[in-house]
């Protein structure tokens, strides 16, 4: 089918229910939100005591239908998703989401949900191919009052065709894979700026002093905006650790140890351990900053830790 006989049969699901009359498995609970609190390091005490509220971003946490789903998903979006499938868009992937929030939710809320098909673009390109973003938005009540909308999107796509390389250039690659990434955004460029100053910065909130890291946009203590850095000495601890056995990357080498390192101002980062061999890495072990070059572009903090 082509694109000007396929979009307009998409246009077609823009409206219609992806979910009626949903309800969450389980209440608003003070147990969900502590587990939520602790994975995420969030210590704010509006989410504990009598009076607590659940974290504004557990909104969509409320309404999951875990492996078994729900049985008030209605078939538009399936159908919608069969159409794209057979187009050759046959492959997914999420892109984003965003959520409102209009009231807090509390311990023993029962949560009721409608979700329909927002919108479906235009075929796009993107680096993994061609196909089409759709958006589904989901209105939350409780007892009849809208709480929050959550909105979510995925590309549904037909992957691109890899490039034909150069057989001199994918020997190159074979011989040097290049390490990924990091993700540099407008929230975290300071970070990266001390960084290529071999400077490690802790973000501090302006208004309460808190020190956090990583890099957000607002103090998670107390919610300013406001905030300034301070200069890590470099000094830690392994708070915890992994040793990476699988998958095998390419850029790296395997068996090695990432680990949750306490640095000596009370915020924890992720890091690789150099300087002692994977498995003599422990739990308390003393650390030091250091910073690994790791290609012509990439340089990152590293801890060095000490077996003595």
């Amino acid at each position: 089918m082509s694109e000007d006989g396929l979009y307009p049969l998409l246009k077609e699901f823009e409206g219609r229910p992806a979910a009626t009359g949903g309800v969450g498995k389980d209440r608003v609970d003070a147990a969900m939100i502590r587990h939520w609190c602790e994975a995420m390091g969030d210590a704010h005490p509006a989410y504990t005591g009598p009076d607590a509220i659940a974290p504004p971003t557990m909104l969509q946490a409320w309404t999951m239908g875990g492996l078994s789903g729900h049985t008030d998903r209605s078939s538009a979006y399936d159908e919608l998703l069969t159409l794209l499938d057979r187009a050759g868009c046959t492959s997914v992937v999420a892109t984003d989401c965003e959520q409102e929030y209009l009231r807090p939710l509390r311990p023993g809320d029962t949560v009721a949900f409608d979700a329909v098909i927002e919108s479906v673009s235009p075929r796009k390109t993107t680096k993994l191919g061609t196909g089409h973003f759709v958006t589904t938005r989901m209105d939350i009540r409780v007892a009849g009052e809208l709480a929050g909308t959550h909105r979510f999107r995925i590309l549904k796509y037909a992957p691109a065709a890899p490039t034909p390389q150069p057989r001199r250039q994918q020997q190159q690659q074979q011989q040097q894979p290049s390490r990924p990434r990091p993700v540099v955004n407008r929230d975290n460029q300071g970070f990266w700026d001390g960084v290529a100053h071999h400077r490690l910065l802790i973000q501090r909130c302006g208004a309460c002093g808190t020190l956090r890291f990583p890099w957000l946009p607002g103090c998670n203590h107390c919610a300013s905006p406001d905030w300034d850095t301070v200069e890590a000495s470099g000094a830690g601890t392994v708070f915890s650790y992994v040793v990476m056995h699988h998958p095998p990357f390419p850029a790296f080498d395997p068996p090695y140890a990432v680990a949750l390192v306490e640095l000596a101002e009370g915020v924890r980062m992720i890091s690789n351990i150099t300087g002692v061999p994977y498995d003599k890495v422990r739990i308390g072990m003393p650390v030091q900053l250091e910073f690994l070059r790791v290609d012509d572009d990439l340089e990152l903090p590293v801890f060095r830790g000490s077996a003595a």
